[in-house]
């Protein structure tokens, strides 16, 4: 903690507060630390248990991501309120655990549109992987539905889900392109130079000719 304190920087802190999240510290010393500590599961809970933000951003660096249990998780995720935290949380971790799909199904519904971003992201995940059992149409159906009012950290797991069902499967591309085109989210994002749109049909577009 006193290292993390060290590491502290006012200026990085005034970027990461823009984006929600409470930090200050450079992520590239925090994955050095990261890489020196090598996988230490009991020092990950330690730090987790801190509250502190780069504390449990370091904590996910360093853990065991199949040593956690499903419950378990289910409150990390629901405690995992600073955006970057939360995103570890589910790529770094959830996605590599053995209760990633009963945790999908479990946060997809949810309430609360954070945790339920978690299952969109999730979702995402196997619409790319493992599409087998998953009913694309009915996904497609409910981003139409309500993407467009959805609060900001669940819109954009739906539109990520959105433009995966687009790029990665060929039957619904140009339903997925119509409904991006339709909802308009995202379409005005600033989206700097050599950089892909997150407008889903722009998204799209680019990522099958890339592929083609």
């Amino acid at each position: 903690m006193a290292e993390l304190a060290a590491l502290e920087d006012p200026r990085a802190r005034a970027v990461n507060e823009k984006h929600g999240d409470d930090h200050g510290v450079n992520l590239g010393k925090l994955r050095a630390i990261a890489k020196r500590l090598k996988t230490q599961h009991d020092l990950a809970l330690r730090l987790w248990a801190t509250g502190d933000t780069a504390a449990r951003l370091l904590a996910l660096l360093v853990c065991r991501p199949k040593a956690f249990g499903r419950d378990e998780l289910d409150v990390m995720l629901r405690g995992a309120r600073r955006p970057k935290v939360h995103d570890w949380l589910v790529n770094y971790v959830v996605k590599k655990n053995p209760h990633a799909e009963e945790l999908r199904v479990l946060w997809f519904a949810d309430p609360d549109p954070v945790v339920a971003s978690a299952g969109w992201a999730l979702t995402g995940e196997r619409v790319v992987k493992k599409p087998e059992g998953l009913d694309l149409d009915g996904l497609l159906d409910t981003i139409e539905a309500g993407m467009k009012d959805a609060p900001e950290r669940l819109q954009w797991a739906m539109n990520h889900c959105l433009a995966q069902i687009g790029i990665e499967h060929p039957s619904l591309r140009a339903r997925a392109i119509g409904i991006g085109e339709r909802l308009e989210v995202l379409k005005d994002y600033p989206t700097p130079p050599n950089c892909t749109s997150p407008f889903a049909p722009i998204w799209i577009n680019e990522m099958v000719s890339r592929k083609s």
